[in-house]
């Protein structure tokens, strides 16, 4: 699979990695046993970076579970996720013993307290606990607040959501992210799973098959990380057939305008 720069951090990341919203908040030992099965298959698959958050309800234990006598293979991202500094440092630190002392990269989810909270990430770094320094929003209200703390110059990455059906990045937030040098983490490949409602028909994929697409879910891959700014998307699935399936569209050739044209029509955008 091909690899990315994640920006300015100096790390190499996989093009398409592994998210764990809701599919990884499981308890007992059936479905721990399941989400370890998927990281078997994201880690065999090359889908490397592997994104959760305290948000995320069992999501970062049960990573770090599965990820145990490995943990060097995986590329970890995480988040800090409240307005108190203090539960942000308990976070932090519940987060690093799950992770075996560190974190590839530490995001500050949804920009809640991100002053505060970035200050607490920058001193992990200096510690050589955090390789990186991102932060997160999901809603558009928001992208004029993401902005600011991109031009603060304090951050490498950002994490946002992109696809045929949400495209307000590509004003604004994309290209900034390009003149900054910034990695861009894509979440809701799939629109939250929306957009794998109402998947085309077979014949309505060929013209992408010389891209190496055989199903809807890697043409909508394909057509984010046919946009080079986009360092990594973060699919996520409780099926380990479906991450070895996801991690095949990190490979080129990528889409052209047209092919990327079609994309967004049969997706009804």
């Amino acid at each position: 699979m091909e690899s990315r720069d994640l920006g300015r951090s100096g790390l190499r990341v996989p093009v398409v990695g592994m998210g764990t919203w809701k599919t990884f908040d499981v308890r007992g030992a059936t479905a721990e046993g399941r989400a370890r099965g998927v990281v078997d298959a994201a880690l065999a698959a090359g889908a490397s970076l592997l994104d959760s958050s305290p948000m995320y309800g069992e999501a970062e234990r049960v990573l770090g579970e599965a990820l145990a006598g490995r943990r060097e293979r995986a590329l970890v991202a995480t988040k800090v996720w409240t307005p108190s500094a203090a539960e942000g440092r308990r976070q932090a630190e519940r987060a690093l013993r799950f992770f075996g002392g560190s974190v590839d990269l530490y995001q500050v989810h949804n920009l809640v307290n991100w002053q505060e909270q970035l200050a607490m990430l920058e001193g992990l770094r200096d510690a050589g606990k955090v390789r990186t320094i991102g932060a997160t929003h999901y809603s558009a209200s928001a992208f004029p607040e993401l902005r600011r703390v991109m031009e603060t110059g304090r951050i490498t990455a950002i994490q946002i959501p992109y696809n045929p059906h949400e495209r307000e990045v590509e004003r604004e937030i994309l290209p900034l992210a390009a003149e900054l040098g910034l990695g861009v983490v894509v979440m809701r490949p799939f629109g939250e799973g929306a957009l794998m409602r109402r998947v085309p028909a077979d014949a309505a994929l060929a013209p992408l098959r010389p891209f190496g697409v055989t199903t809807w879910g890697q043409a909508l891959l394909k057509w984010i990380l046919s946009d080079p700014r986009c360092s990594v998307a973060i699919p996520a699935t409780s099926r380990p057939e479906r991450m070895a399936e996801n991690a095949a569209a990190g490979n080129p050739p990528w889409f052209g305008p047209e092919e990327r044209a079609l994309v967004a029509r049969l997706a009804g955008a």
